[in-house]
């Protein structure tokens, strides 16, 4: 019946499953994909022509050969018919296999090729095989049940079984084609048949010594076939790409768009740093750079960087594990090459200041309760210094819990709002989106106070930045004795009073830098410019910042 015919499909298609991984392991090796009949290709064969070019394959035993094989065991004298006549053929045995268009018409007559297409439109995999005995074997036991796996034949390639079955068919042969016991066995090629490589069929001889229990005895009879090549197609072997060089491939135009972005960047903040700084546009062009990283780097190429990578390059460490899994976000890792790089031009304001989503969110939330002339927080800087050593805090929590609880580090690890913001756009639990909200929303009246005071990759920054090879903000003998500007104008607390910069907790927003070149702004540019009698347009100037007045000539 139809499900009848359905269940034995799925169950083979499970089995050829099952014996190609188990013929991997075995082998070592994944198996090459098995050749396919190309039913595309034609030729005009006869059975001669089946015969000459070796695609018919013969096997003869006579009588007094199979007795041969038999002697010395109990079994020599227990066939009779064979003793009788030993000149009398007992195997006469053709092979072919007449999946190949060209092949089935020279050995099948076209009612029995009928019957080969219908049942390949159900099992388009299935390979056949025609034999052909006019010996007195037969090839089946009186006991052999039709649609089944023969009982006295089977087949071996490379060391491999090959699960062969009853095809069932009516088999009519072609004019020409000696006359014997013709059957047409079938397999399955996903169960790992080659038809285009050498394959052994065996048909075993049995003998049966004694009567009321009679012992066994068999002798396999081997007969060597390989189709020719020109009947097959092979399918183009494909060796899988590493992951992490398909993570790489699958992401290039991302890739190089962002290597671009980041080179450009890095050549503004270096070698074009205090021209850009002073650029009347600086402040719009910050703002859009954020909102690209925010875009891009951020939601598009889930390039925010996290507190997870260095704790997992610790466990991994600490596990002597390998470190091959940081390839697999190649967008990521070209981001972590820009901070290392920042660590040695600058400290951790590369980041933190200008590639960090969120700390651009931040940003842009400052703006936004500026905009709705909101109150602001403004710690003082005994407050400042304390809340500042929280995300050390925070680090050294962590760190400790790789080292003694690893199963607590990801659920520690929230402690970043980035996943909820960044990664997954706001689609989590409610206490996750609020938790991210809470530090956006604080943003519009404490700026960045994530940024500054809690965040614990912020803190991996501080101490990579450990790594600057250089003080590259100028300063002057003025700055911090009498001058204050620069140190009022940041809004990160970087500046001490003294006038020295805290590179640790410089997020490079270039304010500074900008004061310190700008004529109109820079106090001791201002006196100068009035030492030597050139008129000084300055700005605005804080309440707590004095312009000392020049003496009277």
């Amino acid at each position: 019946t139809k499900a009848t015919a359905s269940v034995r499909i799925a169950h083979e298609s499970i089995m050829a499953a099952a014996h190609s991984v188990a013929r991997e392991h075995m082998q070592g090796r994944v198996a090459a994909p098995a050749a396919r009949p190309d039913f595309e290709y034609d030729e005009a064969l006869s059975w001669a022509d089946l015969v000459e070019q070796g695609l018919a394959r013969h096997l003869r035993i006579t009588n007094a050969e199979i007795d041969a094989m038999f002697q010395g065991t109990r079994w020599a004298y227990s066939d009779p018919v064979a003793q009788a006549d030993p000149e009398g053929l007992y195997l006469d045995l053709w092979l072919v296999d007449v999946t190949p268009p060209a092949i089935a018409r020279a050995a099948l007559d076209q009612s029995t090729i009928d019957q080969m297409t219908r049942f390949r439109g159900v099992a388009p995999t299935d390979e056949f095989l025609l034999l052909i005995d006019a010996g007195r074997h037969g090839l089946v036991s009186d006991t052999f049940v039709r649609n089944t796996s023969p009982d006295q034949v089977k087949a071996e390639q490379g060391g491999f079984p090959i699960a062969l079955r009853d095809a069932d068919f009516l088999v009519d042969l072609a004019p020409g084609v000696p006359e014997g016991t013709a059957m047409i066995l079938r397999t399955d090629r996903r169960l790992g048949f080659n038809p285009a490589e050498p394959f052994t069929l065996i048909v075993e001889a049995v003998r049966e010594h004694g009567f009321i229990t009679p012992e066994i005895g068999r002798v396999e009879l081997e007969l060597e076939h390989q189709t020719d090549e020109r009947f097959f197609l092979r399918e183009k072997v494909i060796t899988p790409l590493p992951p992490w060089l398909e993570a790489l491939y699958n992401r290039q135009l991302d890739l190089v768009m962002l290597a671009l972005g980041l080179a450009a960047l890095v050549w503004a903040l270096g070698a074009r740093m205090n021209r850009f700084a002073g650029w009347r546009y600086f402040t719009p062009a910050r703002l859009l750079i954020l909102a690209v990283m925010t875009g891009f780097v951020g939601f598009w190429g889930q390039g925010q960087l996290s507190i997870v990578t260095p704790l997992g390059v610790l466990r991994t460490a600490l596990e002597s594990g390998s470190f091959l899994f940081l390839l697999y976000d190649p967008f990521s890792l070209m981001v972590w090459a820009a901070a290392l790089l920042g660590f040695v031009l600058w400290g951790r304001g590369l980041f933190c200041g200008w590639l960090c989503p969120f700390g651009a969110l931040q940003e842009f939330a400052h703006h936004l309760g500026r905009a709705l002339r909101l109150p602001q927080i403004e710690p003082s800087a005994a407050w400042d210094k304390r809340l500042k050593s929280l995300k050390y805090v925070a680090l050294v929590g962590l760190v400790g819990l790789v080292a003694f609880a690893p199963q607590h580090v990801d659920t520690a690890a929230e402690i970043e709002p980035f996943k909820t913001a960044i990664t997954v756009f706001f689609w989590r639990e409610w206490y996750f989106v609020a938790y991210a909200i809470f530090w956006l929303a604080l943003g519009m009246v404490l700026f960045k106070g994530f940024c500054r005071y809690l965040c614990p990759l912020g803190a991996v920054m501080a101490v990579g930045g450990l790594l600057r090879g250089r003080d590259w903000i100028a300063r002057r003998a003025e700055c911090g004795s009498p001058c204050q500007l620069c140190r009022v104008k940041c809004a990160y607390g970087a500046i001490e009073k003294s006038g020295k910069i805290a590179y640790s907790e410089c997020f490079q927003c270039l304010d500074c830098v900008a004061i310190h070149d700008d004529e109109n702004r820079c106090v001791p540019l201002v006196l100068a410019a009035r030492k030597a009698g050139r008129p000084a347009h300055t700005a605005a100037t804080p309440a707590n910042v004095t312009l000392p007045q020049q003496a009277p000539i």
